[in-house]
């Protein structure tokens, strides 16, 4: 499964342009803290001094996944379904936040079990209905994860041709932090019971089943390090395809507000493949579900918010976006000492 991406090294040249920007407004030199960091980062993304948010989007990838029947989630597989259906209607807590900060949200069904109804912010680009179960076969052959791949990496691209220039992923699917925790497990090789959290929010019991089952399927096939055998073995449909639209939107220089533990797990694939990736990419929050601070931390990354959030959905991309406002409109509009007339 070749992938073939070029992603454009920073310039060092821009950067000292930006931060001589940065250190010239009315204020303490690092007074705005990680504002400053952020807008820097902003303008080396998109490779200018002056940069701006141009029609946001989150795209959620809806998919379900075969090792729920092992009993790895609280929530039924049909959840999976009627949660689309409340994405589309607008009562869901992504479909609040995406209104109240007029961000693009559309949903795509990467595959669903079920015939969903069409809908005007629907893409259905479905490549099963759900996945295998991983603990009797892999979860997709190489060929579904390629064209998962390619599916995410063309909805990107249509969105960066309509004038998109800052985007994030979430995600739906029951059983997908089983997915999650066993890709991080074998990307990252911490152990498995440090990547495995209680997701629906399973009892203690139920979070022990979780861990023996996925112990289990990590003994029924060959424990890989190399990303996208794990992909296609243990991922899911909507994982796989984020991971094809994280490497297509930094392809094209856009700027990626990145979700929670599953949506980081999509782009911890990627990153083995393509480490500049990191540079396009903004972290919203850390979530309270066991193994994402560690993910972040794998990653050297600093979240933007801690809320102790566990919903996925895209929720802490469309609750950080504001800061990302914040941090463009100071490094555009804020007056500089001279300007000012401050002594400084």
């Amino acid at each position: 499964m070749p992938l073939d991406f070029v992603i454009s090294p920073r310039s060092e040249t821009l950067g000292s342009l930006l931060q001589t920007k940065i250190d010239q407004k009315t204020k303490p030199l690092g007074a705005l803290g990680q504002l400053e960091a952020l807008a820097l980062q902003i303008g080396l993304c998109q490779n200018t001094l002056t940069p701006s948010l141009n029609k946001p989007c989150i795209m959620i990838f809806a998919g379900d996944h075969g090792i729920v029947e092992a009993g790895v989630s609280a929530y039924p597989q049909t959840v999976t379904a009627q949660m689309v259906a409340n994405f589309l209607t607008g009562g869901a807590a992504i479909s609040v936040f995406a209104r109240q900060h007029q961000l693009e949200l559309l949903i795509v069904d990467a595959g669903v079990n079920a015939d969903l109804t069409p809908h005007p912010r629907l893409i259905d680009v479905k490549i099963g209905k759900g996945t295998n179960n991983f603990l009797k076969h892999p979860a997709m052959t190489a060929e579904a994860c390629s064209k998962a791949m390619q599916a995410g990496s063309k909805l990107v691209l249509q969105q960066h041709d309509n004038g998109c220039n800052c985007i994030g992923f979430g995600e739906m699917g029951i059983g997908n932090t089983s997915s999650a925790a066993l890709l991080m497990h074998c990307l990252t090789a911490l152990p498995l019971a440090q990547c495995v959290g209680r997701g629906t929010g399973l009892n203690d019991e139920q979070l022990q089943n979780k861990i023996s089952v996925l112990q289990q399927a990590l003994n029924r096939h060959k424990n890989s390090n190399d990303p996208l055998e794990a992909l296609a073995t243990f991922g899911g449909f909507e994982i796989a395809m984020m991971a094809g639209a994280y490497l297509k939107a930094a392809e094209s220089g856009m700027l990626i507000i990145v979700d929670g533990f599953i949506a980081g797990t999509a782009l911890l694939v990627v990153c083995k493949l393509y480490p500049q990736v990191l540079d396009y990419c903004v972290f919203s929050h850390v979530s309270s579900e066991q193994g994402h601070h560690d993910l972040l931390d794998h990653f050297n990354a600093r979240p933007l918010l801690n809320l102790d959030l566990r919903l996925g959905e895209g929720s802490g991309i469309a609750l950080a976006y504001p800061l990302l406002q914040s941090a463009v409109v100071f490094l555009n509009e804020m007056a500089t000492f001279a300007e000012a007339g401050v002594d400084h």
